[in-house]
């Protein structure tokens, strides 16, 4: 069975880390930059109107700089930051993980390329599950173990 190595729970913290200290020293520089992100992970609060978010393919570019750079929070697993859309500049928090930042641009130069996707809960849990399953199958292999369920019971 082939791995794919940029999809292990390993990668992807290697990549939410390197993603976490690049934006945190850009902030620490107080240098403006821009993300392009799957908008499939992305949270808007308020929820935008559905002509603007209609407008966005499946991934979007936002410009990081003035009141919104301003605005914008860091930690470990998420980014947020306040942004105006479309004509009426309508108001929105954008809340994103990490893992959904696929690049990250200063000035024209793409700084970051991340091929990691994000972990969303219902997968997690997907995956726990799976792996709780596998154990007890590799353990129910062993008629040894086999009989030491049966004493429980």
């Amino acid at each position: 069975m082939t791995i794919n190595l940029l999809q292990t729970p390993e990668y992807r913290a290697l990549m939410q880390s390197h993603i976490y200290k690049t934006i945190q020293y850009l902030f620490d520089k107080d240098q403006e930059f821009a993300l392009a992100c799957e908008v499939k992970y992305i949270t808007f609060t308020p929820e935008l109107p559905a002509d603007i978010k209609g407008s966005f393919d499946d991934t979007v570019l936002f410009i990081l700089s003035g009141f919104t750079f301003e605005s914008a929070k860091l930690d470990e697993a998420y980014f947020t930051f306040e942004a105006g859309f479309g004509s009426d500049n309508f108001g929105s928090t954008v809340s994103l993980p990490l893992l959904a930042i696929k690049q990250l641009f200063v000035g024209d130069n793409p700084i970051i390329i991340n091929f990691a996707q994000p972990v969303i809960e219902q997968e997690k849990k997907k995956e726990a599950s799976a792996s709780k399953k596998s154990s007890m199958e590799a353990l129910l292999k062993n008629p040894e173990n086999k009989k030491l369920l049966k004493n429980k019971k």
